[in-house]
């Protein structure tokens, strides 16, 4: 079957008082809309890993995550639009929920790994698929030079320029990918990035590493809110108020993170009077699923 990943992902404007106030013009682009499933930076990062697999002749994905892990539910749904077989590896364990409900509908088998053998992905790879020679290996998030490739893409869709693009981190992939686009358009746009989790500066190297050549880019570590898939009620409250507000469905782990990095730069007049911002919306809804009983309502 022929991967045609075709991209629909518009950008909305932000209207808000502080906006204002700092004389700010704020984007959203929606690579929520780009798939229901496969959504956002998933479906981009995704993107050039299917084409390799096929041109290998591959025919059975196999990947890793946590178990409410937006990348395994994105590559099951992928592997069944696609005609792939597909296997994820969950870290922890044996565990039944939303999220691995519909991994399991769209056909993934799912591997239990204790996190002490979830370390070694490769040697965990080998030890189940090591003579299969239909059997392609996706790391965990999709990280890749490839993913970075599809995520450059993103600059390509850009009708107006912007003085800064701000993104959540998680494992520097979709970060490099856009900065490369900066870089290849020679734009002179500012990246700004917030890693998800706690003393995310070590996602520089990460990053550095995926990167086409040497660009300046800033991470903003302060808004983790206690690190990898941890909320507290400021953020709740957050992504509640902002949901409400622009009628844009978001999720803490990520998007809300980055969301409330931007307000809180505004806020501390980070960016200057006259910026145009863009805020990269990199999907990843489903990982309300898991976050339920934090709402409270």
């Amino acid at each position: 079957m022929n991967i045609d990943l075709e991209i629909y992902s518009p950008v909305h404007q932000i209207h808000d008082k502080l906006f204002d106030e700092q004389g700010l013009k704020v984007f959203i682009k929606r690579d929520d809309l780009i798939h229901p499933i496969i959504s956002g930076n998933k479906w981009r990062k995704l993107k050039y890993l299917l084409k390799e697999a096929q041109t290998q002749n591959k025919t059975h994905l196999v990947t890793f995550g946590g178990a409410y892990s937006n990348h395994l539910l994105a590559t099951s749904a992928a592997a069944a639009k696609f005609g792939f077989k597909s296997t994820g590896f969950v870290r922890g364990e044996d565990v039944n929920n939303d999220t691995l409900f519909l991994c399991r509908l769209h056909g993934m088998n799912l591997i239990f790994a204790d996190r002490e053998s979830y370390r070694d992905k490769q040697a965990m790879f080998d030890k189940y698929f090591a003579k299969d020679g239909g059997v392609f290996f996706i790391d965990e998030g999709g990280s890749s030079a490839l993913g970075a490739k599809g995520c450059s893409e993103l600059i390509d869709e850009l009708d107006d320029a912007y003085s800064h693009i701000i993104c959540a981190c998680g494992t520097g992939t979709t970060a490099a990918g856009i900065i490369n686009g900066i870089t290849q358009h020679k734009l002179p746009t500012q990246f700004d990035g917030v890693p998800v989790l706690k003393n995310g500066e070590f996602l520089r190297k990460d990053i550095d590493g995926f990167l086409d050549k040497p660009t300046p880019y800033n991470l903003h570590t302060d808004y983790h809110f206690g690190g990898y898939g941890k909320v507290n009620d400021e953020l709740i409250r957050f992504v509640k108020q902002f949901v409400v507000n622009t009628g844009i469905l978001i999720e803490p782990i990520y998007t809300g993170k980055m969301l409330s990095a931007l307000y809180g730069l505004a806020a501390k007049s980070y960016f200057s009077p006259g910026s145009k911002i863009l805020a990269i919306h990199t999907g990843g809804i489903w990982g309300l699923l898991g976050m339920k009983e934090k709402f409270k309502i």
